[in-house]
């Protein structure tokens, strides 16, 4: 059974919960996957609980009030990855980017397996694009900080970030508004930032925060979201690797 820690935001762990189940639809109940979405929404948010000094990871706790926010969500995530392990599941997935710079910290203490996200996300690129492209990142700021998709890229590729206005104006607003449950505006917003990837040459995209692709994406077919030639959805990806790793 797959463990889903979800919650961050809620539309995100749906969204994955989704795609799950129409990448592996059953012609009748019995022959989809068993998943139980924890959907913890009481997890103390992840960028404000972030206190890293830029570019010195073996000293990220720039003083005590930011370790103890980081411990905060530590012992949330924990909770919720106890709860999926009490529950008989197989491993966890965790469909929040940011949520992975927790990561290493959740492994030493959780003996379940977890998939990697920004992991997952990189091997897909080294299939789908040559090494040495440049390769835009759309997210949060939190996860733009803690480099948790540079931990993978860096040796082989270029990631490419929005400037500080369209991070502000277009990012973070749409991830905002997907949140508050307005998809419109946040598809509206989110544009400059994408256009602003696409000038930079870019070949492809990763919507690297799980609220992205459903702004991006709203109201657009399934098998538009599939098929897509410059978008990196990891909601998309890590439901793959999750099915890989059930049918083991």
């Amino acid at each position: 059974m797959i463990g889903i820690l979800g919650g961050m935001g809620t539309q995100a762990g749906l969204d994955f919960c989704n795609k799950l189940a129409i990448l592996n639809r059953g012609k009748i109940d019995q022959e989809y996957p068993l998943f139980i979405l924890y959907n913890k929404s009481n997890i103390p948010g992840r960028p404000e609980s972030i206190g890293i000094q830029t570019g010195n990871l073996s000293n990220r706790f720039n003083n005590k009030a930011s370790e103890k926010k980081y411990l905060l969500v530590l012992k949330s995530l924990l909770n919720g990855c106890r709860i999926l392990k009490k529950s008989n599941c197989k491993f966890i997935v965790i469909p929040c980017n940011t949520a992975h710079y927790w990561y290493d910290d959740l492994k030493k203490k959780i003996s379940l397996p977890i998939v990697n996200m920004p992991q997952e996300v990189f091997k897909y690129t080294v299939k789908a694009c040559k090494k040495k492209s440049k390769i835009g990142l759309l997210a949060t700021e939190g996860t733009l900080k803690t480099g948790v998709y540079n931990k993978f890229f860096d040796k082989d590729y270029h990631l490419i970030y929005p400037n500080n206005i369209n991070q502000k104006n277009s990012v973070n607003k749409a991830i905002k508004f997907v949140k508050m449950g307005k998809v419109k505006e946040a598809s509206k917003i989110i544009k400059p930032a994408i256009n602003y990837l696409i000038k930079k040459k870019c070949k492809k995209i990763i919507l690297g925060c799980t609220e992205l692709p459903i702004a991006i994406f709203a109201f657009q077919s399934f098998k538009t979201i599939k098929s897509s030639k410059i978008f990196l959805d990891p909601n998309l990806i890590l439901a793959n690797a999750a099915m890989k790793k059930y049918n083991k």
